[in-house]
């Protein structure tokens, strides 16, 4: 049964996980500092605490023979999720760690529903984190070789920080904290005012920031404040989410013809992420990213906000707060992680979470890359 509740931060973060993952890129809870009851508590190291030791650079590895994981976002939920997993190494503790962590019970909520708990931003955003790296436990059980081998990953919205978890830069419990506190200042943030998002599909000749602009002058003339309307995701050629208040989606769909788009469909979340609407949110997320460690990461791991691999720590703690308002570059990142010359071999693609989104929108954007794509199963019947 699903029972909601709280918990603070130290106790929840007591328990170890210990990960078979190699090249260091661990699900644990390894560091004893963790700050303590709320986003202002202790230093996550404590005084005592030895330095990390210096990290070696790695050397640039080509992609013939290699992997790249992709990690799904909020939407890609779906009640039945992690069924044939806890059969892996590590996947059990990670959801007990969970519990602790959230104060409910996210296996089972995952497993049996009901639907509209999971469906909300606090429990979904959580959810897809935990199953996504319980998925790199399957598969590193099962194809050792594609966690081995992996030179890139990269996540959309909150799949971002399990690709950071992967990659070594932020442990498993800290970063479902932050994924916590993310999630809940998105829900607050939603509630301020009525607003959603819609998928697009255009012709070539659409013009996505001009239609915005219109459903912006048409809520101005309905008497809305500072409307918000703006594209929130790339997803493909010709493919967009566009997120704001209510009133300029339902203009959108009213003129989808006028505006040369082909299809609209609103889609179930609660408010208009990856705008300027989310304002409100960022500063939990980061304050809480102060506290957590943060690594560089061992493989490239790709921003959301404009694309580009991480560089530094400070890097990784800007840009996860800066995501929240600003629109997800995803058909930018696959150019950016499948950008090859003629002739030279693609890297296999896995996509470990929920859903089969993401393999979907790499077909759109690179054919030929698709190719060697695999999802990797979470819903799987126990033996």
């Amino acid at each position: 049964m699903f029972v909601p509740g709280g918990v603070g931060m130290a106790a929840a973060c007591r328990v170890k996980v210990r990960s078979l993952l190699p090249l260091g890129r661990k699900l644990s809870t390894d560091n004893p500092g963790f700050p303590g009851g709320s986003p202002g508590g202790a230093p996550v190291n404590p005084p005592d605490t030895p330095p990390a030791p210096v990290r070696e650079r790695r050397l640039r590895k080509e992609p013939s023979g290699r992997s790249v994981l992709l990690f799904p976002g909020q939407g890609s939920q779906f009640v039945g999720m992690g069924k044939g997993l806890l059969k892996y190494p590590n996947v059990k503790e990670m959801f007990s760690v969970a519990q602790k962590i959230l104060g409910y019970d996210l296996l089972a909520l995952c497993l049996q529903g009901p639907e509209e708990e999971l469906q909300k931003t606090v429990h979904c955003q959580p959810a897809v984190f935990v199953t996504s790296l319980a998925a790199v436990e399957m598969l590193n059980d099962e194809n050792p070789k594609a966690i081995e081998t992996c030179v890139a990953a990269a996540g959309f919205s909150v799949g971002e920080f399990a690709a950071l978890v992967f990659s070594g830069a932020m442990n498993f419990a800290e970063a479902l904290y932050a994924v916590k506190v993310r999630g809940e200042a998105m829900q607050r943030a939603s509630e301020l005012v009525p607003s959603g998002m819609l998928s697009v599909i255009g012709r070539p000749q659409a013009k996505y920031k001009h239609a915005c602009l219109q459903a912006r002058e048409h809520c101005k003339s309905l008497g809305v404040e500072e409307p918000v309307c703006s594209v929130a995701n790339y997803l493909f050629p010709d493919g967009r989410v566009i997120a704001g208040h209510q009133q300029a989606l339902d203009f959108l769909q009213q003129n989808s013809q006028r505006l040369q788009f082909t299809r609209t469909k609103r889609l179930p979340v609660s408010g208009a992420f990856h705008t300027e609407l989310m304002a409100s949110a960022t500063e939990p997320l980061r304050e809480v990213l102060r506290q957590v460690e943060v690594r560089r990461p061992e493989i490239n791991v790709y921003s959301n906000v404009d694309g580009k691999r991480y560089m530094s720590e400070s890097h990784v703690r800007r840009q996860l707060a800066k995501q929240l308002v600003s629109p997800v570059k995803w058909e930018q990142t696959l150019h950016e992680i499948y950008e090859r010359t003629q002739g030279e071999t693609f890297p296999d693609t896995y996509e470990v979470g929920p859903g089969r989104q993401l393999g979907a929108t790499l077909q759109k954007c690179n054919r030929k890359a698709s190719q060697t794509y695999t999802h990797v199963d979470v819903a799987l019947d126990q033996d």
